[in-house]
């Protein structure tokens, strides 16, 4: 693997997929940043088994590969990286050589065939406005509980049917419900999801200001079944429904 990106979109792309890497992992390759090559694209994804996020960035690439690296060291060096400056990165071995202006690192990898294989996203379910639903979402969110010994309590709870989208969230002590509009693929739907308020909070403000659309990807039937995912331009997270 090997090729050529501007430093800000790796940046960027780098600390979006490590912000959601768990801190101890129950193993180690969970703690790292996939990061694969492939068609003139890199694509730098994180999975704990419940939650993935991926990222598409354009780059100049000379050889296709996978690399996997600890996700927050990573996003660290990306960060301190010389502005406005290419960043020209390659797997050698044992090891991923990132190089930028004249600052020069060399990262240890781990194993890419230990690394678990990415849910796939599910069907489309229909799309909404991405300022909207962030907004929608940052109202209801807060209303979550944060005692983990009640995990149905601290989710915000997704109605979809044909003519709204809507949010509940409570914590026994007071109930926040918004409804916005949205564009379903199928008019005769009905169903609904539950998703922690903590996971759909960090999806909804980091797709919010791309602008455009969110698409809503759902599977199963209702809460307790299948995944929900959500696409906005070249992001994607998935989540295991509760």
């Amino acid at each position: 693997m090997k090729f050529r990106v501007e430093r800000d979109a790796l940046a960027d792309a780098v600390a979006w997929t490590a912000k959601s890497l768990p801190s101890r992992p129950s193993v180690p390759v969970l703690a790292g940043a996939m990061m694969r090559v492939a068609d003139g694209r890199l694509h730098v994804s994180g999975f704990d088994y419940e939650v993935s996020n991926q990222v598409d960035v354009d780059v100049q690439a000379d050889a296709d590969g996978a690399a996997l690296v600890s996700g927050r060291l990573l996003a660290e060096i990306t960060k301190a990286l010389p502005a406005k400056k290419p960043v020209e990165i390659a797997a050698v071995g044992s090891h991923l050589e990132l190089v930028c202006g004249s600052a020069r690192f060399t990262l240890p990898t781990m194993p890419v065939e230990d690394y678990p294989t990415l849910p796939e996203l599910p069907a489309s379910a229909g799309t909404v406005d991405a300022g909207v639903f962030a907004a929608a979402v940052a109202q209801v969110a807060m209303a979550a509980g944060r005692d983990e010994t009640l995990p149905m309590m601290t989710g915000v709870r997704i109605e979809l049917t044909a003519d709204t989208l809507a949010l509940l969230a409570t914590d026994r002590y007071r109930l926040a419900v918004r409804e916005i509009s949205w564009s379903p693929n199928d008019p005769d739907i009905n169903t609904n999801a539950l998703v922690p308020a903590r996971t759909l909070a960090d999806t909804a403000k980091t797709l919010g200001p791309l602008g455009g659309d969110v698409t809503i990807a759902l599977s199963g039937s209702g809460a307790g079944e299948g995944m929900i995912g959500f696409v906005g331009g070249t992001r994607r997270t998935t989540r295991s429904e509760e």
